[in-house]
C-alpha cells in the first residue's frame, strides 16, 4: 500500500510548511502550552472569536498544546462577485390626470453624531482624577456579572502616572497602545472590572502580560509588569491592582496598555479620562 510523503517526514518540517501556507503570510498557529484563544487573537489582531469559528471551537474554547489553528482567513473567503444587473425594462407611460398638490415635505430633524459605543460620555472622559482609580459611578453590570463581565466598561487609568511615552498609531503595528512612564514595582489597576483571560510570558515583546476580558466586545492588555498579582480566570474589579509595573521585554519601566474592539486596537486615549 502506497503510503503519502507527508507520513516519512518529522513532525516540525510537517508543521513548517503549514506555518509558511499561503504565499508565505502567517496563516497557521501551533499552540503552545499556556496559551489561550485569547492570547492567540490578541497576538495575531483577530476576535477570539472570529479565529474559533475558522477552526470550528466552541465555548469555553478550550486548547490543546500542538494544536494547529488558521488564524488568517481563506483566500476562498472573499465575496462573489456581484452579478451584472439586467437592463433597466421601459414601462409605458402613466395617464396623466388632474394635477394635484404636491404634499408637504417634512423635514427630518438632524440627530447628533453619535459616540462610539463603549466610550464613557464626554463629560467624564474629561474629569481629571487624583490618585489610584477608584470605583466608577457609571459602570453599568452585564446579565453575566457573576463573571466579572460589564455591559458598559468605565475606563480609568491603569496607573496613577499618566505621562505618555508613545502614543497610538493606527498605521504603526508597533505602536498598537500607548507605553506610559512609572517606577519600578509601582501599582497597575485592572482599567475597567472583567474577568483575566491570560496571564502569563508567552507573547513575545510584552514580557509579563495580562488581558482582561470586560465584556463580548471589549479587552484590556498590560504588558512588561515585574510581577503578576492575578492568574488566569480571576473576576477583577476596575481600580484592583493587578499587577506590578516593570521592565519585561522592554529597555526601560513603563506599562504598555491596548484596548481591542472587537479584536481591533483601538486609541485607548479616546476611551481615558483626560487630564
Amino acid at each position: 500500500m502506497h503510503r503519502p510523503a507527508t507520513q516519512f517526514l518529522p513532525r516540525w518540517l510537517v508543521l513548517l510548511s503549514l506555518l509558511l501556507s499561503g504565499c508565505g503570510a502567517h496563516m497557521h498557529h501551533v499552540v503552545e502550552p499556556g496559551e489561550t484563544l485569547y492570547s492567540i487573537g490578541f497576538l495575531y489582531g483577530y476576535d477570539y472569536r472570529t479565529i474559533a469559528r475558522w477552526n470550528g471551537i466552541r465555548p469555553p474554547y478550550h486548547l490543546k498544546a500542538g494544536q494547529v489553528l488558521r488564524v488568517a482567513p481563506s483566500a476562498s473567503a472573499t465575496p462573489p462577485a456581484k452579478p451584472a444587473s439586467p437592463a433597466p425594462v421601459r414601462k409605458p407611460a402613466p395617464v396623466v390626470g388632474p394635477s394635484r398638490p404636491a404634499p408637504r415635505a417634512v423635514a427630518k430633524a438632524q440627530r447628533p453624531a453619535a459616540e462610539p459605543r463603549g466610550s464613557p460620555p464626554a463629560k467624564a472622559r474629561n474629569e481629571a482624577r487624583s490618585g489610584p482609580p477608584g470605583e466608577p459611578r457609571n459602570e453599568v453590570r452585564s446579565k453575566t456579572h457573576n463573571e466579572g463581565f460589564v455591559a458598559r466598561p468605565s475606563w480609568q487609568w491603569p496607573v496613577k502616572e499618566r505621562r505618555v511615552l508613545r502614543t497610538f498609531s493606527a498605521n504603526d503595528p508597533a505602536r498598537k497602545g500607548i507605553d506610559i512612564a512609572g517606577e519600578r514595582g509601582s501599582p497597575v489597576y485592572a482599567a475597567a472590572s472583567g474577568k483575566v483571560v491570560y496571564a502569563g510570558s508567552g507573547l513575545v515583546r510584552y514580557g509579563q502580560l495580562i488581558i482582561v476580558k470586560h465584556n463580548e466586545k471589549y479587552l484590556s492588555a498590560y504588558a512588561h509588569n515585574d510581577k503578576l498579582r492575578v492568574k488566569e480566570g480571576d473576576v477583577v474589579k476596575v481600580g484592583q491592582r493587578i499587577a506590578d509595573l516593570g521592565s519585561s521585554g522592554a529597555q526601560r519601566p513603563m506599562l504598555h496598555f491596548e484596548i481591542r474592539r472587537n479584536g481591533k486596537p483601538v486609541n485607548p486615549l479616546r476611551y481615558l479620562p483626560q487630564h
